[in-house]
């Protein structure tokens, strides 16, 4: 079971016609760091932590309960806890997992850029590090977490099979149309937008589309501009082809909507945002520098809603996800190779 190459066609899940059209919130909730420098053990300050209720407020008042994906500083920090612990227990949110390695005991590994991808670590070593994770999520909020995310999408060879051992229902690391094999991470270019079966696990995966007059033309031609970065950059500023993902994080409302628009003309009907929680204070992501960022920040958000609404696309909680990909593994018998109940209808291509 592998999740950082793409599954098999039959492993792509139908969800069922009554999910209609939703849309999902992942917000990796970490500590705040130096984004330009490289990881260090040290970096552990969570104080951006304290603006989420307001955001808490926005996302009620629009009916969506976001998916908290917290790493190790989070976990371990009562301040932290003791904001999020309650939006939990209201309902209003899930608490899931995030491994930044780096801060992630134990600290057996070189601090390197191949080790920030957790998947690159000895399986045994990666194991303990989830597991950790895990068992400090469970201590703080009560309840073991159901979905995973690793730090900078870097699943492995392994992470599936560790997931599957630790109880985890979902994963939400793979982001198509990425390729971090520079980095000496994983390769999701040829990855769907769309929910599949991993074994017992599903895996929600990010969204991301090509957008501009070229985007109909395919991974193919994205991934040979892909690597060149002038010639990605020329084709960006010109809007002839451009990767678009559903943040508000260096993504402009606009280009997003359209994103969406492609996407669902695809036969996408989950699509999948998220964001960083430093940037929910001015001066921790590049995104949010400052009071003028925040408030573009929030306006974005409200953009997006209106959006969403106007296209009668409704928010769905991790619960929701979890249930309908179910009935779809179920209502879809695939091969035997596959975890019982997974979906054989390939469903629309999506443009890569």
């Amino acid at each position: 079971m592998r999740l950082d190459r793409p599954p098999p066609d039959e492993a792509y899940l139908s969800l069922p016609a009554d999910f209609g059209r939703r849309f999902a919130l992942f917000i990796d909730t970490e500590e705040e760091f130096d984004w330009s420098r490289p990881h260090s053990r040290d970096a552990r300050s969570t104080r951006a932590v304290a603006a989420i209720p307001e955001m808490q407020e926005r996302l009620r008042s629009h009916g969506v309960a976001p998916v908290y994906l917290v790493d190790h500083p989070i976990a371990t920090d009562p301040a932290a806890i003791a904001i999020l612990a309650p939006i939990q227990e209201s309902g209003e949110c899930e608490i899931g997992t995030q491994l930044h390695p780096w801060v992630s005991p134990p600290f057996e590994e070189e601090l390197n850029l191949r080790n920030s991808f957790a998947g690159n670590l000895p399986a045994a070593l990666e194991r303990a590090k989830i597991a950790r994770l895990t068992e400090a999520v469970e201590a703080g909020f009560g309840r073991r977490p159901r979905i995973y995310r690793a730090g900078r999408y870097g699943v492995g060879p392994h992470t599936g099979d560790i997931l599957e051992s630790l109880g985890y229902a979902a994963d939400a690391s793979v982001r198509p149309l990425f390729d971090y094999r520079g980095e000496g991470g994983p390769d999701f270019s040829s990855a769907r937008p769309r929910p599949f079966r991993a074994g017992a696990l599903v895996e929600i995966p990010l969204c991301a589309a090509l957008t501009g007059p070229l985007g109909r033309a395919g991974a193919g031609l994205y991934r040979a501009i892909d690597r060149r970065p002038l010639l990605r950059s020329l084709a960006a500023r010109t809007h002839l082809l451009s990767r678009v993902s559903l943040t508000p994080e260096g993504m402009p409302a606009a280009e997003v909507a359209d994103a969406v628009r492609r996407l669902s003309a695809q036969g996408v009907r989950l699509f999948t945002f998220s964001f960083h929680s430093p940037s929910l204070e001015p001066g921790h992501t590049p995104y949010v520098r400052t009071a003028a960022d925040l408030a573009r920040f929030h306006l974005w958000w409200e953009e997006i809603f209106g959006f969403l609404e106007g296209e009668g696309i409704r928010p769905a909680s991790l619960e929701e996800i979890l249930a309908a990909t179910a009935r779809a593994a179920a209502s879809n018998p695939g091969p035997a190779s596959l975890s019982p109940g997974a979906s054989t209808d390939k469903g629309p291509v999506a443009q890569r």
